[in-house]
């Protein structure tokens, strides 16, 4: 096989359509009678990973681009309103395929974890904030990273050292860091289904507390993180600064190449989906990479273009 978008779309296809054969409970419910859509969910989830991979931002700019250009590998392409209704019922399938692609690479039982968050802007102007649908779930917060205040969601996401997504999850601006990263143990299949053993896992100042830390433990997870003012110092000191710029690359390979700020979701269930199709995209290429004996799996240089 070759590293270009062509053959990871055949090859995310097949995997896809396989996966979902088999675990038909995995598929949206339809209706008994009704119109039987033209393209698949398969054909559709590899479409919307083409589309974060390329970096096509709006819907319909994407499908017409595709009916120009891809007519070939989607002969069968669904208006924008379809499009979009199709993604965000898949939103769980997207989500479960992160897991099973995960699962599928040499690097999934990596026994390192760093885990950050990073904002998911989703408006800016006053008069939006106040009519959006996202009111109440989206909210004021600060990015100590970048020095900004914006309006939107965190993305929190737990990722081995590979860039590989191991569990992730969304939440308001202002939620505990350390919330979200027990809901994310507690709802992620690979996280569940580790191997026995003890894993490190390496975040920020914000992951303390002897409570937080003691439930880490008894899960056999060691918690390496930078002292706060007033501790004693902490060991592991010296991995911190190299590890800690890993998480920081992977967020930029979200805001940068995969234009994760740039979603353009405006519901819940839009922002959801939009989310989900680009650490889909990331899973998927760092899948292939590894498939492919690649060194370097979280490049998507070959798949931008």
């Amino acid at each position: 096989m070759d590293t270009d978008l062509d053959t990871l779309a055949t090859a995310l296809y097949v995997t896809t359509d396989d996966l979902l054969k088999a675990y038909p409970e995995r598929v949206p419910a339809r209706p008994k009678i009704g119109i039987t859509p033209k393209i698949s969910d398969a054909e559709l989830i590899t479409l919307a990973v083409m589309q974060a991979l390329l970096g096509h931002t709006s819907e319909r700019r994407w499908l017409r681009f595709v009916r120009k250009n891809l007519t070939g590998m989607f002969p069968d392409l669904p208006g924008q309103s379809g499009y979009n209704k199709r993604l965000r019922k898949l939103a769980d399938t997207m989500s479960w395929l992160v897991t099973m692609l995960g699962a599928d690479t040499t690097v999934a039982d990596d026994d390192v974890w760093v885990v950050d968050s990073t904002p998911v802007e989703c408006a800016r102007s006053r008069e939006t904030v106040k009519r959006s649908d996202l009111a109440g779930w989206a909210e004021y917060g600060y990015c100590a990273s970048h020095s900004r205040f914006f309006w939107g969601l965190r993305l929190h996401l737990v990722c081995t050292l590979h860039g590989l997504p191991v569990g992730w999850a969304l939440t308001g601006a202002k939620a505990d860091e350390r919330a979200a990263l027990a809901d994310i143990f507690a709802r992620s299949p690979a996280i569940r289904a580790r191997p026995g053993g003890k894993q490190i896992l390496i975040g920020d100042k914000n992951y303390f507390g002897h409570d937080f830390e003691t439930g880490l433990k008894d899960s056999r997870i060691e918690l390496l993180r930078p002292a706060r003012k007033g501790e004693k110092p902490r060991p592991g000191t010296r991995f911190f600064k190299p590890l800690r710029q890993v998480i920081e690359s992977i967020n930029w390979t979200f805001k940068g190449q995969l234009d994760l700020e740039r979603h353009g979701g405006r519901t819940t269930g839009g922002v959801c989906a939009r989310v989900a199709q680009r650490v889909l995209a990331l899973t998927a290429a760092i899948w292939h990479n590894d498939n492919l004996g690649q060194n370097i799996r979280r490049t998507l240089t070959a798949y931008d273009h």
